[in-house]
């Protein structure tokens, strides 16, 4: 088996020139709120392509035309699709990390994430920075457990500069190694503001493996202890993710009663093991399903090690058995990256190539289940009055080519235009622009143009038909890129700062927090 270890290596140089690389494009700003009537529409329903006309109005969709629309917007041969979300990140739970990626988020037309292992220290600055209008809406596992010989110690301790124990443990995480201990350090989690629990397994099913010295810091905690986390937070109404390597932590998880995994089990042999003993069997796969646990994905992470082809061919066989096993189950799939570097399309990609599941099944995954999953109180992922009128405007059809989500025409958050053109934020509601003429007046809806030039990059002018011109991006995509390259199996940047998946800026690079 070949170590991990040059692939680390790569992985960090790569992401050190990522961050000195070229200057992102200009930060996306939000229009005002407007209502909207969408004409000649298309949109995904979760299976098929819809049309008719749609209206929005306060942020949701309506089902009457508004009195006065603000947005006409002619959309005959464009399609519209919910926004994606990422279950499983690390890269948004910083204020480096948000100024460094959140715009790759709403470039990409993700605006749902989970940032699953987060320092409450790094995170308390960008609380009131996340969930606006030009910002991703981030749910945070600030309550991130393991073990005292669990990873990401061994990466914390280690990282530039390196972190002291008292720096970590019951602060950046929470250490517990009994069902005793679950109990007493308990009222730490209520001071976190934890959006969801995290708790790290590690090759449970591995004891010899605690009593080696290269694997302190990189192992996690026991089948016991996750069960008891899950009793006390499910009292208290708080979902727990798990983080887990093999399948048999994978199963452990699921008879604890877990609400997510974090990922499928042997993304990489950590121990020399054969990719094949990390192959779910389907009484598993059915406990799964049955407890309807959120299973997110997490497959494009495996390139980031850089296996060679023969291995790599083998653990994308388990990829793909594991991923049949659980649809045929009817298990609740959710997509994810883990990909420090990239966000919740290259997943989409890389499952796609994958081949097992179908461009509407991964569609409804990545802009209908995720979405909900992440934020069951809140109406996403739909197009019916009183959902939230969030969405992309696609110039081709993505259950004919999943391509189509690499360049949105338009993206609206809640009613509202996200531009890079200061000048079409700024106008885009005002009362002036408002079209109040009737569909049926047979007048020509016009409204107050900011800049010509503003108005034809933007295609959100009113009255201005959305072509692929309008709206072109003003400077090219670098996760764009990303995307593309990762989906071909060779990302063009790599950042698994941890031989045991634990993604974070802190091995790397000082500003990110705790992860694993």
């Amino acid at each position: 088996m070949q170590s991990v270890r040059p692939a680390l290596a790569a992985a960090v140089a790569a992401l050190l020139a990522v961050l000195s690389g070229p200057a992102a494009a200009d930060d996306y700003k939000a229009s005002p709120q407007m209502a909207m009537e969408l004409r000649h529409a298309r949109w995904f329903d979760g299976e098929k392509l819809q049309s008719g006309s749609l209206y929005v109005e306060d942020g949701r969709f309506v089902a009457q035309r508004p009195r006065k629309v603000n947005r006409l917007l002619e959309l005959r041969g464009q399609v519209l699709v919910p926004p994606l979300a990422d279950a499983h990140n690390h890269n948004l739970q910083s204020a480096w990390g948000l100024a460094k990626f959140g715009q790759d988020y709403l470039r990409d037309g993700v605006f749902y994430a989970a940032m699953l292992c987060a320092d409450p220290e790094s995170v308390g600055p960008i609380r009131d920075r996340i969930a606006q209008p030009e910002t991703p809406d981030v749910l945070f596992a600030t309550a991130c457990i393991t073990s005292s010989d669990g990873q990401p110690l061994a990466m914390l301790q280690s990282g530039n500069p390196p972190m002291s124990l008292d720096q970590i443990v019951d602060k950046a995480v929470l250490i517990m190694d009994t069902p005793d201990d679950v109990g007493r350090k308990w009222p730490l989690i209520a001071g976190r503001r934890s959006d969801l629990v995290k708790v790290i397994m590690s090759y449970h099913d591995r004891p010899e493996l605690r009593g080696v010295a290269e694997e302190r810091g990189k192992l996690g905690v026991t089948p016991a202890v996750v069960a008891e986390v899950v009793r006390r937070a499910h009292a208290e109404n708080r979902r727990v993710v798990v983080h887990i390597e093999s399948a048999a932590d994978f199963e452990a998880a699921v008879r604890a009663g877990a609400d997510f995994i974090a990922e499928l089990p042997g993304y990489f042999p950590q121990h020399g093991e054969e990719p094949e003993s990390h192959l779910l069997s389907p009484e598993v796969a059915a406990l799964a399903a049955e407890k309807k646990v959120g299973i997110v994905t997490a497959t494009v992470a495996t390139r980031l090690f850089n296996p060679p082809p023969e291995l790599l061919a083998r653990i994308e066989a388990v990829q793909k058995r594991n991923v049949e096993l659980l649809r045929n189950a009817g298990a609740r799939l959710l997509v994810g990256s883990d990909l420090f570097t990239g966000n919740a399309l290259n997943e989409v990609h890389h499952l796609d190539q994958l081949g097992v599941l179908d461009k509407p099944a991964l569609l409804r995954m990545a802009t209908i289940d995720t979405p909900q999953a992440l934020f069951p109180k809140r109406k996403l992922g739909c197009f019916q009055p009183g959902c939230e009128a969030s969405f992309l405007v696609l110039i081709g059809n993505p259950l004919e080519d999943l391509d189509a989500l690499d360049k949105p025409l338009l993206r609206i958050k809640q009613g509202r235009v996200l531009t890079q053109l200061d000048d079409v934020a700024a106008t885009a509601g005002e009362e002036d622009n408002a079209l109040n003429a009737k569909p049926s007046s047979g007048k020509k809806a016009t409204g107050k143009k900011s800049t010509a030039k503003s108005g034809a990059k933007s295609g959100a002018k009113s009255g201005a038909k959305a072509t692929p011109k309008a709206g072109t991006k003003g400077k090219t995509s670098s996760a764009a890129a990303r995307t593309r390259s990762a989906a071909a199996g060779k990302p063009s940047t790599t950042a698994k700062a941890s031989n045991r998946k634990s993604t974070t800026a802190s091995a790397a690079v000082k500003q990110a927090s705790a992860t694993a």
